[in-house]
């Protein structure tokens, strides 16, 4: 709900945020979820059964900390 309320030119990555276990919550066929989907395929993430493979694309904390 939070996310349909940012403003069209938002800079933040909403089509980051996945449903539990990498699902996409955004209808295929939908125009937000068409978007999503391509912006995920367009950093190199690819979506198998409507979902992202989490253990491989996943934060990795390690990865983040100072």
């Amino acid at each position: 709900r939070t996310l349909s309320q940012l403003p069209e030119d938002t800079r933040l990555p909403w089509h980051r945020v996945l449903a539990a276990g990498g699902r996409i919550s955004l209808p295929a066929g939908s125009p937000s979820g068409d978007e999503q989907r391509a912006r995920l395929r367009g950093e190199g993430l690819s979506i198998v059964n409507n979902r992202v493979d989490i253990r491989r694309h996943g934060w990795r904390q390690i990865e983040h900390c100072g």
